[in-house]
């Protein structure tokens, strides 16, 4: 887009935008295929060479000068191909193909047999591979599991360009990238660090701006109050104009960025349930395809559901997480039982319901009828919460965006009291600031719920458990996802490695494989006493870490000023001298404390691995 005003420059920097829309791809061709036109100037070289190739075989005088002129033509060809690792484009496609979740036997299917997500990772995809120098990406976990949302960290990470990312995923932005640019009431505010260290620097940069500003309309008010009192007083004329002209000089400093409403939202208080709230027997599921039947669980062991359970519940696209979210809500057939407990109501959000919304209710209206006990202002405030502000209350269903519809769809099922929640990826189409609300709603939520979700600082913040789904059964992991992950990159759990093959979903995805672990029964628990007891055990190896990082960093540098020390040339300069006997003087002191950490870190650890 054309900047109203101003310019930008780009000189010979090429971008690549991911866009969220896939119009421009064409249906009838393959996954590879598509992919491939990452590399059209290669392709066009290689038709290139088939042409000449094929010249030369038709040709019936090798000593003319036209076969030797195609001869020409094809070296140059050649070398351009071998300039371009031409050999490589192949693999390095399907590499980054399945990286992204798909199955190798599913690149030569057509496009229009994958739905909208998985086109979505095609486009994804061939923008990785044309490799511009800088990336734009617009969302790109959006359309990706947490597998292949790990994959695309790794490959971003060794990126040689400069990627731009517009994303509501912290976890993701906390792991990434190494500046912020916050957009707040048309301008920009930029930010060195992560996530989690912009929201910490903004709150100082923001307190900073406060007291800058009230000292300046304190002095403004001394000067205002001065030339008020003495502005008819002939012997303090020359003083007041001076104050005046100081006055109209005086650059202004702003009034920092209000804080923006932070709007609560609570679950209201569900009736009590039976301490068993659902249970499956174990269990089995088979899908009827084109291709022959597609096996998603095959005797899976039990799975209980007790009141106030936290449950996360993850995998790879295809595996089988929303299927299991129906036969757990009751709407899925499958070979086995299904036992709810004493006095359950279940509540079930699934993307799909947006399509079930009346369209000529309001916004309002659709949510007063899951709601009507609630006045219009409490309803106001949750639909605040979800997006709808002012007037949008007030707009038709049918004239609502698909984000919207899914939004108000999350609205309209968090406003009953049930005891039992399924939710499927609840945080699509929610910005920060309200998933950050809807964390705290189930924080405070008193019943049990089952999340399917691939945003991994929800899952964190919220659950307590975590059932991975793949290779036909379901594994249990006790904790949030970064202790789940840390079991598995570090824990007990890491020792048993089992390659996990995904089946293929109803809507013809491709099965994943990737690497998994069987349950972990003696996973650490996560109460503990001690300073650190607020850190889960992945934070806690992360900090641990970092503390002998900077153990390290500090103790090469104590060696280096005791080098200088021992120099004779050190006591020829008294300030020199003192200087640096005060900086060994602080590093000593860095020390002592960073092993005091250390120490308590490595008992936390301790902690946690014999618990």
């Amino acid at each position: 887009l054309l900047p109203d005003a101003g310019s930008v420059q780009t000189g010979q920097t090429t971008v690549g935008y991911l866009k969220q829309s896939t119009q421009e791809q064409t249906m009838d061709r393959s996954v590879r295929d598509e992919a491939l036109q990452a590399f059209d100037e290669v392709l066009a070289l290689e038709a290139k060479e088939a042409q000449i190739t094929e010249q030369l075989a038709e040709a019936d005088d090798y000593e003319s000068d036209h076969y030797q002129k195609l001869l020409d033509r094809l070296e140059r060809v050649q070398a351009q191909l071998n300039a371009e690792d031409a050999h490589t484009i192949r693999a390095r496609t399907e590499a980054t193909l399945t990286g992204l979740g798909f199955d190798p036997d599913a690149l030569d299917r057509p496009l229009e047999s994958f739905s909208g997500g998985w086109r979505m990772r095609v486009a994804l995809a061939k923008l990785l591979l044309q490799r511009p120098d800088v990336l734009l990406l617009d969302e790109p976990t959006n359309h990706l599991d947490i597998d292949s949302i790990d994959w695309l960290e790794e490959y971003l990470k060794g990126y040689p360009g400069t990627v731009i990312i517009v994303s509501h995923d912290r976890y993701f932005l906390d792991r990434m990238v190494t500046t912020i640019a916050e957009m707040h009431r048309g301008q920009l505010a930029h930010y060195d660090g992560n996530y989690s260290y912009y929201l910490e620097a903004r709150e100082e940069r923001r307190a900073q701006q406060q007291a800058a500003y009230e000292n300046q309309q304190r002095k403004i008010k001394e000067i205002q109050d001065f030339i008020d009192r003495f502005r008819y007083n002939a012997s303090k004329a020359a003083q007041v104009q001076s104050r005046v002209k100081k006055l109209e000089k005086m650059d202004r400093i702003p009034p920092p960025p209000s804080e923006d409403e932070r709007i609560a939202f609570r679950f209201p208080e569900p009736p009590r349930s039976g301490q068993v709230v659902l249970e499956l027997s174990t269990f089995s599921k088979t899908y009827d395809s084109a291709d022959g039947p597609v096996e998603v669980f095959d005797d899976t062991e039990p799975l209980t559901v007790a009141r106030g359970d936290k449950i996360a519940l993850i995998g790879p696209n295809g595996a089988g997480k929303s299927t299991l979210a129906r036969i757990l809500r009751g709407t899925e057939p499958f070979e086995g039982s299904r036992e709810e407990g004493h006095n359950v109501e279940m509540s079930f959000f699934a993307q799909h319901q947006a399509d079930a919304l009346d369209p000529d209710q309001t916004v309002l209206q659709a949510l007063r009828e899951k709601a009507p006990r609630r006045s219009d202002t409490e309803l106001r405030t949750m639909l605040g919460t979800f997006l709808f502000t002012g007037d949008d209350v007030f707009k038709q269903v049918r004239v609502l965006s698909g984000g919207e519809k899914s939004r108000l769809a999350l609205a309209r099922t968090l406003c009953s009291p049930a005891n039992f929640l399924v939710l499927d990826e609840p945080t699509n189409h929610l910005d920060i600031a309200s998933r950050e609300v809807l964390i705290e709603a189930l924080q405070q939520y008193t019943g049990a719920f089952v999340v399917v979700s691939h945003d991994r600082h929800f899952l964190d913040e919220i659950v307590e458990q975590v059932w991975r789904v793949g290779n036909g059964g379901v594994r249990t992991f006790h904790g949030n996802y970064s202790d789940a992950r840390w079991q598995v990159e570090h824990g007990t759990a890491r020792a048993v490695g089992v390659t996990e093959e995904a089946a293929s979903s109803t809507n013809g995805t491709a099965s994943n494989k990737t690497s998994d672990v069987p349950p972990d029964d003696t996973a650490p628990s996560t109460t503990r006493n001690g300073p650190f007891s607020d850190l889960n055990s992945y934070e806690l190896q992360q900090k641990f870490d970092a503390t002998e990082e900077a153990i390290l960093e500090q103790e090469a540098r104590q060696e280096d000023l005791e080098a200088e020390m021992a120099e004779p040339s050190f006591y020829d300069d008294d300030d020199a001298m003192q200087e640096k006997a005060a900086a060994y003087q602080a590093i000593e002191q860095e020390l002592a404390a960073l092993y005091e950490q250390w120490e308590a870190l490595a008992d936390a650890l301790e902690a946690y691995e014999k618990a």
